[in-house]
């Protein structure tokens, strides 16, 4: 596609005729720093900003699009509890957020789960849709990892998952906060196992996910400039009375100060996760080490543990 028919005429098809409401029906998207992005380009540079190189939240879909061998998955069944338990209301009936939530994303719930392969190993992976009502996790969240978790017990497979979340969803009360045991218990079971568990924290992990399966992975990564932590800087500022650091919750700033391994870009995700879960399955002992000269040392320093 040239230049001619890659801008001219997208703009000219906005002249022409009335363009859709929706972001899903324009041909064009813009980031947080305001960079008009073709979403053909985004697509292709794996949803992150050409300018800014800021990660762009995306669908369960989208994710094991990018991650896994071939554009190749199979979305797994995962249980269905009542939709409602509490009949809960706000400012207008859960629902009604859920029926929303559900026309919007084209899924359940926030929680997909989905079989494949990676550098040519059978996966389970996991994802967070933050378009789900913020990616919070109910009790069908809740049951989808826990899912997960059983399926790759089932298959001896990996188990990957990718958060993105505000925390337990308010409209299930304490039946979405005992999801935080159910899922912490769960991943214990993989560890008794010996079953690889990778947590890839994406933007923003926090809350009750963050208290919970996202922060006691094998190994922990973040996409850049993730926001990571349980409560909001405000929330602490005003708790403690003092103005915290410059990026404070970053993905970078956690990673200098010991809370997770490693701060890996989208791109270099299916290398890095490739050759660590090599590593940690012993497919290959002299297994090469591929990754930026920032995280060569950090991975060679996680595969020397994990050998």
């Amino acid at each position: 596609m040239n230049w001619i028919t890659k801008f001219i005429k997208p703009g000219l098809k906005t002249l022409l005729k009335r363009q859709p409401k929706t972001e899903e029906g324009s041909l064009w998207t813009t980031c947080n720093c305001q960079q008009l992005i073709y979403k053909e380009d985004l697509h292709k540079n794996f949803f992150v900003c050409p300018k800014c190189e800021t990660h762009q939240k995306i669908s369960c879909r989208d994710r094991f699009k990018i991650f896994l061998d071939n554009n190749e998955y199979e979305i797994l069944k995962t249980p269905s509890p009542p939709d409602d338990p509490l009949n809960f209301v706000d400012t207008k009936k859960y629902i009604d957020r859920l029926t929303a939530a559900r026309k919007l994303t084209k899924q359940d719930d926030a929680i997909m789960i989905a079989s494949g392969k990676l550098k040519g190993i059978n996966v389970t992976v996991g994802a967070q849709n933050f378009s789900f009502i913020g990616g919070s996790v109910g009790s069908a969240s809740g049951e989808a990892f826990i899912c997960g978790v059983q399926y790759a017990i089932d298959n001896q497979t990996p188990f990957i998952f990718f958060s993105c979340s505000g925390g337990q969803r308010m409209m299930e009360s304490s039946l979405a906060l005992q999801q935080m045991a159910r899922t912490v218990l769960a991943v214990n079971e993989l560890k008794k196992n010996n079953i690889p568990y990778i947590v890839v924290l994406t933007n923003p992990t926090t809350g009750g996910v963050s208290a919970s399966w996202a922060m006691i992975g094998d190994i922990l990564i973040a996409e850049p400039k993730a926001t990571i932590g349980f409560a909001g800087r405000r929330v602490i500022e005003q708790t403690i009375g003092e103005t915290l650091p410059d990026g404070f919750q970053t993905a970078e700033y956690i990673k200098d100060h010991g809370g997770i391994d490693l701060v890996v870009s989208r791109k270099e995700l299916r290398d890095t996760i490739g050759t660590l879960i090599t590593v940690l399955l012993k497919k290959n002992k002299t297994t090469s080490i591929e990754a930026t000269n920032e995280n060569q040392e950090d991975l060679k320093q996680i595969v020397e543990v994990a050998s």
